[in-house]
C-alpha cells in the first residue's frame, strides 16, 4: 500500500525588516499591502503568516503597535492562518520595542531568535546607486558594526512574558548550530516545552552558510538533541531559498518562503505567485492549516 503523503506547513514571511523599498516595488510596507499580500499568501496555501510592520510613509521597519494593529485584525478576520508576530523586529530596535506589539496582540505564535549574533546585510548596499528613501543606505551599511541582541536573559524574559503569561508558542529561529544548543538549554530548564517548532536559517552573513551539507548537519544535530520532541522548518536567504526548501521537503521538513527572505523566484516577486509556484513544485504534499491548528491546540496555546 502506498504510504499516505505527509502534511507540511508553509510559512510566509510577508515583508520582514531586512529588504528596503528600493530593492523591489513588490515589497509591501503599507497596511493595505501587508494585509492583502498576507491574505493572498494564505489563500495560496500558507499555514503561518510571519508578520513585521513598517512605517507607511517611507517603508522603514516599525515596532509601533499602532502600525501592527492597522493590518492584524484584517488578516485574522480574513484567514484561518496562524498569526506569527516577530520579536526580532529589525536591526535598530531595542528588546522593549520589539516586544511592544506582541504583548498587546497576544498572537498564537511569535518568532524568537535563539541568540545574539553578527547580522551583516551591508553587502546589499553595494547593489544600488539610487535610493527611494533616505534611511535605506545607512540602515544597510551600518550593519558591518552591528550585533543583533538576544542574550540568554532576553530569551528567558520573552519565553516567560509571551509564553507563560499569554500562551504564545514560538518559531525558534536558529541561525547556527549553537542556537540549537541554546534551545536545548531552555528545554532542559523547562522554559521550552514539547512539541516545539525549530526554524533553521541559512545564508545570513554572521550565521551558518547556505551549503546543503549544513542543512544535513543542522538536522542531524537537532535529531540528536531533541529526538521526536520537535517540528522543523527551513528558510534560506536570497537565491538559496528554493533549493533549501526543496531539500527540506525531501528530508521530511516544513518550509518558509516570502519576501522577507527572498525577493525573486524566476523573475516573480510576490508572495502569491511564490506560494502558487512552490505548491506546484511540492506535488502531493499539501499545506493544511487545520493540522497546525490541531498541534497548537494540543499544546494549549490556541485561544
Amino acid at each position: 500500500m502506498r504510504k499516505k503523503p505527509e502534511k507540511i506547513v508553509i510559512t510566509c514571511a510577508v515583508t520582514g525588516g531586512i529588504h528596503t523599498p528600493t530593492m523591489s516595488d513588490a515589497l509591501p510596507y503599507t497596511a493595505d499591502d501587508i494585509a492583502s499580500q498576507a491574505i493572498a499568501a494564505a489563500e495560496a496555501g500558507a499555514s503561518i503568516l510571519h508578520l513585521h510592520a513598517r512605517d507607511p510613509r517611507d517603508g522603514s521597519p516599525s515596532p509601533s503597535p499602532d502600525h501592527f494593529m492597522q493590518f492584524l485584525p484584517r488578516i485574522k478576520q480574513a484567514t484561518d492562518a496562524v498569526i506569527n508576530i516577530t520579536t526580532g523586529g529589525s536591526l535598530n530596535m531595542t528588546v522593549e520595542q520589539r516586544l511592544a506589539a506582541p504583548l498587546i496582540a497576544r498572537p498564537e505564535m511569535c518568532s524568537l531568535n535563539m541568540g545574539s549574533m553578527n547580522f551583516g546585510i551591508f553587502p546589499l548596499a553595494d547593489r544600488y546607486k539610487k535610493w527611494k528613501f533616505g534611511w535605506e543606505e545607512s540602515y544597510l551599511r551600518n550593519t558591518d558594526d552591528f550585533i543583533f541582541r538576544n542574550t540568554f536573559r532576553d530569551i528567558e524574559r520573552i519565553l516567560k512574558l509571551l509564553g507563560d503569561d499569554h500562551g504564545t508558542r514560538f518559531e525558534h529561529e536558529c541561525y547556527d548550530v549553537g542556537h540549537l544548543y541554546s534551545v536545548a538549554h531552555f528545554l532542559d530548564r523547562g522554559l521550552i516545552k514539547p512539541p516545539f517548532f525549530i526554524q533553521m536559517i541559512f545564508g545570513i552573513l554572521g550565521g551558518i552558510g547556505a551549503d546543503l551539507e549544513n542543512l544535513t548537519f543542522m538536522k542531524q544535530t537537532a535529531d540528536r538533541l531533541f529526538g521526536d520532541a520537535y517540528h522543523w522548518s527551513v528558510l534560506a536567504a536570497g537565491r538559496f531559498q528554493m533549493p533549501f526548501a526543496t531539500q527540506a521537503l525531501l528530508l521530511g521538513g516544513n518550509v518558509r518562503v516570502g519576501l522577507e527572505d527572498s525577493l525573486y523566484i524566476g523573475g516573480e516577486s510576490s508572495p502569491l505567485r511564490m506560494h502558487s509556484k512552490f505548491q506546484r513544485s511540492a506535488g502531493s504534499r499539501k499545506s493544511w492549516v487545520w493540522e497546525l491548528q490541531r498541534r497548537l491546540r494540543r499544546a494549549r496555546c490556541w485561544r
